[in-house]
Order: C-alpha cells, then sequence, then structure tokens
C-alpha cells in the first residue's frame, strides 16, 4: 500500500498536468505524510540532495557545451568530419554522425548535438538529394551516443542517484568504447544505405585547405584531451575537469574563434543558468523522493518481485531493459535516472552486475527512449530542425532502432565493452 501511495500519487501528478521535478517533490511529502514523517525530514532531505561537490560537474559542463555549441565549434567539427569521411559514398551521413561523435564529447548532450549538427547538415544533405526524412533520422539517432561518451552529464546524475559510489571518472570512461561502438555500427548502416540506394559521394578537399580545417577543429577538440587527459593523469578529478573546460571553452571561443560577440554573453549565461536550476530542482525533489522510497523500503521488495520471475541473471536484466525502454519512452531521461536507480541498484548487485556497467546499460535503454515517441525530446528537436513530420521520422528511423537494439544486446550481456577500458586506466 505505501508503493501504491507514493508512485500512484507521483505519476497521477503527472498526468493532470504538474511538472515532473514538482510531481516528485509532491509526491515525496503525500508518501511522508501518509507514513507520519516530518515534513521537516523531507526539506533536509532536499537541500542536501543539491548539496555535493560533485554536483559543481554538471553546470559547469552544461556551460562549457553551450559556450563551444554556440560558437563556431559546430560548424568546425562538420568540416573536420568531411575531411575524414566525406569523400566516399554517402559520405555526408557518415559526416552527421561523425561530427555528432566529436561534438557529443565536447557537449554532454543530445539535444544540444541534435541542434547544432541537425542545423548545419539536414539542410545540406537535402541539397545533395538524400531524403529529409532520412537526414533527420541520421542526426537523430546520432546523438544517442552523445550520452554515455564523457562529459555525459547523465553520467554524473547516475553517479549522485547511485549514492556516490560510483566513480564518475570510471563511468566517464566506460562510455568511450559504447558510444564509438554505437557510431561505428551507424555508420556501417548508412553506408549499405548509401550502396543500396546510390547517394552520392563527396569530393576529396585539397590538402592545404584539409589541413586548416583540421587546425582549425584541434582547437575545440582539445577539450576532450583536457577532461580525459586530466582525469587519467591524476591532475585534477571529474568535477575540477569541469571548470577546466568551461575556462578552455572560454578561450577558444572568444580569444580563437571570434564567432561569438561579447554582448551576447550575458544571453547564454541566462539560457545556461535556467536550465541548471531545473536540473538542480530536479536533483532535490528526487533525493527526497528516493528517501521516502527507502522509508517504505521499496527498493527492496522490488528486487524481491525480480528474483522471483527468475534467478537468471540474463532473463532480470532482458526484463530490465525492456522496462527501462518503456518507460523511457514516456519520461524524460534525468527524472529516470534519479528515480530507477536506487530501486534498481540492490537488484542488478543481487545478480552480480557491476554497477559502471548498469550504468551504460542504463543510459542506452533511456537514449532510445529520448528518439521514440511519444515523449522523445530529441526526436521533436529533430523533427522541428528538419522540417518533417514525426511521423515520417520515425519511419525513416526504424532501421536505426534495429541497430541501436543490436549495441544495447552488446552492452547488456558483454561486460567488457563496458568495463575494459575503466580497468585498463583507472
Amino acid at each position: 500500500m505505501d508503493a501504491l501511495i507514493l508512485l500512484g500519487s507521483f505519476f497521477l501528478l503527472i498526468v493532470i498536468g504538474m511538472p515532473v521535478a514538482y510531481a516528485l517533490g509532491a509526491a515525496a511529502l503525500i508518501g511522508a505524510w501518509w507514513i507520519d514523517i516530518p515534513f521537516q525530514a523531507v526539506m533536509i532531505q532536499v537541500a542536501g540532495g543539491v548539496n555535493k561537490f560533485s554536483l559543481l560537474a554538471i553546470p559547469f559542463f552544461i556551460l562549457a557545451g553551450a559556450i563551444m555549441a554556440e560558437g563556431g565549434m559546430s560548424r568546425r567539427l562538420v568540416a573536420f568530419a568531411g575531411v575524414l569521411v566525406g569523400f566516399v559514398r554517402g559520405g555526408l551521413s557518415l559526416v552527421n554522425i561523425m561530427a555528432s561523435t566529436f561534438f557529443g564529447a565536447i557537449s554532454g548532450s543530445s539535444v544540444a548535438d541534435t541542434a547544432s549538427v541537425g542545423s548545419v547538415l539536414i539542410p545540406e544533405m537535402e541539397r545533395r538529394g538524400y531524403p529529409r526524412e532520412f537526414s533527420t533520422a541520421v542526426t537523430v539517432s546520432g546523438s544517442v551516443q552523445a550520452l554515455l561518451t564523457p562529459p555525459s552529464h547523465n553520467s554524473v546524475l547516475y553517479s549522485l542517484a547511485a549514492g556516490g559510489t560510483v566513480s564518475i571518472g570510471a563511468l566517464f570512461m566506460a562510455g568511450i568504447v559504447p558510444g564509438l561502438l554505437m557510431s561505428a555500427s551507424l555508420m556501417a548502416l548508412c553506408l549499405i544505405f548509401a550502396k543500396k540506394r546510390n547517394y552520392p559521394k563527396g569530393e576529396v578537399i585539397p590538402l592545404k585547405q584539409a589541413l586548416k580545417i583540421c587546425g582549425e577543429a584541434l582547437w575545440g577538440m582539445m577539450t576532450m584531451v583536457i577532461i580525459l587527459g586530466g582525469i587519467l593523469s591524476g591532475v585534477f578529478t571529474a568535477t575540477e575537469s569541469a571548470a577546466i573546460a568551461v575556462l578552455w571553452a572560454f578561450f577558444v571561443t572568444m580569444c580563437i574563434y571570434r564567432d561569438y560577440k561579447w554582448s551576447e554573453l550575458p544571453k547564454l549565461m541566462h539560457r545556461t543558468v535556467r536550465t541548471i536550476s531545473i536540473v538542480m530542482i530536479l536533483i532535490g525533489f528526487a533525493a527526497s523522493f528516493g528517501y521516502i522510497m527507502t522509508l517504505m523500503q521499496i527498493p527492496a521488495k522490488i528486487t524481491t518481485l525480480f528474483l522471483t520471475i527468475s534467478d537468471n541473471r540474463y532473463v532480470i536484466l532482458m526484463c530490465i531493459n525492456v522496462m527501462l525502454l518503456v518507460l523511457g519512452t514516456v519520461m524524460d531521461m534525468a527524472p529516470l535516472i534519479l528515480i530507477l536507480t536506487p530501486i534498481l541498484m540492490p537488484v542488478i548487485l543481487g545478480i552480480g552486475v557491476d554497477p559502471v556497467q548498469f550504468g551504460m546499460i542504463m543510459l542506452v535503454n533511456l537514449g532510445i527512449g529520448l528518439i521514440t515517441p511519444p515523449v522523445g525530446a530529441v526526436l521533436f528537436v529533430g523533427a522541428a530542425i528538419g522540417k518533417v513530420s514525426i511521423e515520417s521520422t520515425v519511419k525513416a528511423l526504424l532501421p536505426f532502432y534495429g541497430m541501436l537494439f543490436l549495441v544495447l544486446l552488446a552492452v547488456t550481456y558483454i561486460p567488457a565493452i563496458s568495463l575494459w577500458l575503466p580497468n585498463l586506466v583507472l
């Protein structure tokens, strides 16, 4: 009955139109009232939920990504990807995915990835003879890997939701191989389509121009080197690397590229602060919601439920995947990470799955949800930029869904894909 009151009130509040963050807080208060816990205890959890040093990584990474996104980085990364793969048949679709891979490793956001790369490449792909629906599908599916590769904001959220027991640095390292696997798989699919549909070849860029393009892109890509190099060398932590990334992004954008006006910085800061405030409110209320769930012993009950279904870890992982895929289509990613991680952590520990690997499993599942209706935020952004209907975009996405599901199965059942690199370097 406790679980019904807490979870039922949460979903009821969402159904009537309350924002997810406030629904979490209100449901926590209802749950506290039901089990006779003082409301002050809930408020203490809200304050404690955002009073964590590791959380500083989120606003810094969001700000660094915003500066680079609006400072001409996406255009230079597209040009750099064109140098590498643009000359093959269907090369522009490969450029799209590779540019998303590069940009995702700077922004850590699928929405920013889709908006930045899509606004440059979707019109260009259509001009070169690619169907607009296909161009949109490539852009949307290629942006999912941004959730895995560092600096992934969602990895920081997962570490927080796991109680800080999972290292952010380990999660950053764990996301590299699955992210590259996802990009390579989608590029292979694009090559198949290019050959089957006879998409156009690009032109080989002259050496002098190619060197200039690579030199310009190198400044922005150094952000990745600074983040990963600093963490691996022990010079600074993952949280400190976020602050360094902001300084570097600011220096490159304002002093090297100089495409962004100083007068526009206050507006950028205002948009970033608004985004951060929404995230922090969500984190605080999610902490209080998780506190009430723990008092009601909901995670233990969920663990027992899964273990009654089967004692086979592969079967349980498949059930968890199905649940995450379904929930990911109807709710946004951040609240699901904050809600489900404390619930599922005892389950995956009970069946012997590494929490770092499970973080990647969760991110891939919920990333697919972001490009799936009815509440696919990245899908809607991509369709809006591509100026195509949701229905036609989803139809074009069907083969890409298939490839993403194969990657999900590989990440789920081959632990080395996620754990090889963290075990090697940390």
